[in-house]
């Protein structure tokens, strides 16, 4: 099975997994970059995933489902035109071409339904996890509570470290840059951030990342670290009581970073 990070808009990506005849694509908000994928890799497209509503994420499913009658497999939670097969927490989705099974995660935060999907078919495991996670930060809260993006990040944070972390937005260098001020002593940030500089230099995307990875360098999964709690207390005057209180104040201070 291979995986292809497809660009699109300023920062977006589409992902497509293909297994050399079928294909199937993840939060498709445009239609072009999948069928220009789709020919130059002769191509047959088989399904279509969605993580939640956003326009940048949605945009492209008219189009392409007008050349092609596939399943769409999208958040029941949320109402999403053109999703043909509503998916909740726990469900399970198997693909025959590509051939492969997929675990719905529920991880509302971002958007009140948003959902994640797992595979650990494709060796050595893949999430594609839309807008909740990103390399070295997470998504805004926007119809959820920072309770709810704890939950999240904590359910993603306990997959295998080896999980490929497949996110919708190229953040990293300016997640980074924020991890930094969240956490200024982290040297393996520090050789991360040299890594990505160095394939954005080359027009090469910093993703997928991986579960261990994030572990390592993503402030938003290490609001117990002490480092982070005395950043946080010296940006807003306070140190937080606890890892989710953490997490709130971290959220709030990206928001305006």
């Amino acid at each position: 099975m291979h995986i292809i990070p497809l660009p699109a808009f300023r920062d977006n990506y589409i992902w497509l997994m293909h297994d050399g005849r079928h294909a199937a694509v993840v939060d498709p908000g445009d239609a072009a970059p999948v069928e220009e994928a789709l020919q130059r890799l002769g191509l047959a497209l088989s399904a279509i995933f969605i993580t939640h509503h956003h326009a940048d994420h949605i945009g492209g499913l008219a189009r392409l489902l007008s050349a092609w009658q596939v399943p769409v497999h999208g958040p029941a939670a949320e109402a999403i035109t053109g999703v043909s097969h509503p998916v909740a927490e726990g469900d399970e989705i198997h693909l025959v071409h590509p051939a492969a099974r997929f675990r719905v995660l529920g991880v509302p935060a971002h958007t009140a339904g948003h959902a994640a999907y797992l595979s650990m078919d494709i060796e050595p495991g893949v999430v594609f996890c839309g807008d909740t996670l990103f390399s070295a930060g997470c998504g805004r809260l926007f119809e959820g509570t920072p309770a709810q993006l704890g939950a999240a990040l904590a359910r993603l944070a306990a997959l295998p470290a080896e999980t490929r972390v497949c996110a919708a937005h190229e953040y990293t260098l300016s997640n980074l840059a924020f991890a930094r001020a969240a956490e200024p002593d982290n040297p393996a940030r520090d050789r991360h951030a040299e890594h990505c500089q160095a394939l954005r230099a080359r027009g090469e995307p910093t993703l997928p990342s991986t579960i261990g990875l994030e572990r390592e360098i993503n402030p938003f999964l290490r609001c117990d670290r002490p480092g982070i709690l005395s950043a946080v207390q010296a940006h807003s005057g306070v140190r937080p009581a606890d890892a989710q209180a953490c997490l709130a104040a971290l959220r709030a201070w990206k928001d305006q970073f």
